[in-house]
């Protein structure tokens, strides 16, 4: 299948673009490379360096499906320019599945975010629940999901709302919950948890990618939104599998920042989508890369760091 992935150099972009070449896919990647490249050559691969708000630089010809990742991440990143964010992730996303529609692109899946929630009671949130976004990233994923499946009768959508992503990537994040505790961990020997009560769902990198694979061959037969998180963990709870992993103390500090949520997949379950990787999985990977010298704790690999450098119109 030719395949068009917007931000294939990102954390779960670099993986998944491996992944896709590795299934036999021509894939063309595009993105902006603020985080760098970290994809090696591939005679199946083509990476652009473009803007994904520059459409008219962006290939459409011959391409079946769109993975769409390229986004303003986070929160703080969506604060540091909130005109970028809604640019970059309500505005580009319409223009892009219009002109996939002119050019006969089947397929288009977008990678939105569990945070659409907001702050939830329920012991189960599922696709049905109301969407009460906190932040200007939240919001914008919201906004982009309902633009998207505006378009549902001239192509396929299917809407992805990740919980918090963990795991190594060579295009590594160390501003995600479980990578970063363990970051601490392994870096300071102290572990500083906000709050520690609130509730996040979590999903295993290599997880997440077998479900943009999954979607792409289930093509019609998995239509709409789909929640994808689960183990539903409060941050401090994380600390806790992090120490039995790594002896690290823990320190509990305030937080200002209320989002509590669980996520119920088994909408996506049902699909024959099946987990097989852990939290723990995760912290026993980021252990090995960082005793073997493949991990440290470098400003690059968190995206505010990053961003706060850049010149950002």
């Amino acid at each position: 299948m030719r395949i068009l992935l917007t931000g294939g150099c990102g954390y779960v972009g670099t993986v998944l673009t491996k992944a896709l070449l590795a299934e036999g896919h021509n894939v063309t990647v595009v993105d902006i490379q603020w985080f760098g490249n970290y994809l090696g050559e591939h005679k199946n691969l083509k990476v652009i360096k473009e803007d994904v708000r520059n459409i008219e630089n962006i290939p459409m010809e011959g391409i079946e499906a769109i993975i769409h990742l390229a986004n303003i991440a986070n929160d703080p990143c969506g604060e540091l320019n909130s005109k970028l964010s809604w640019e970059v992730n309500v505005l580009a996303t319409m223009r892009l599945v219009e002109k996939a529609i002119a050019n006969g692109v089947k397929q288009f899946i977008y990678a939105s975010s569990g945070s659409v929630y907001g702050v939830k009671d329920e012991p189960e949130v599922t696709e049905d629940l109301s969407l009460v976004p906190i932040s200007d990233y939240n919001k914008t994923k919201m906004v982009s999901e309902r633009v998207l499946m505006s378009y549902q009768n001239r192509i396929l959508v299917q809407c992805v709302r990740p919980a918090t992503v963990c795991g190594y990537s060579p295009r590594m994040r160390l501003d995600l919950s479980v990578n970063m505790l363990t970051m601490q961990a392994l870096a300071n020997g102290r572990i500083t948890v906000l709050g520690g009560n609130q509730t996040r769902p979590n999903i295993h990198i290599n997880d997440m990618v077998a479900l943009y694979l999954h979607f792409l061959k289930m093509g019609e037969k998995a239509k709409g939104i789909y929640n994808a998180g689960f183990e539903n963990i409060s941050i401090l709870d994380i600390a806790k599998r992090v120490v039995k992993v790594i002896p690290a103390e823990i320190v509990v500090s305030p937080s200002n920042d209320p989002r509590s949520y669980r996520l119920c997949s088994k909408k996506l379950l049902a699909t024959g989508f099946k987990q097989k990787y852990s939290v723990e999985d995760a912290i026993q990977e980021l252990t090995r890369k960082f005793k073997a010298g493949d991990l440290k704790n470098e400003e690059r690999y968190y995206n505010i760091k990053t961003m706060q450098k850049l010149e950002l119109k």
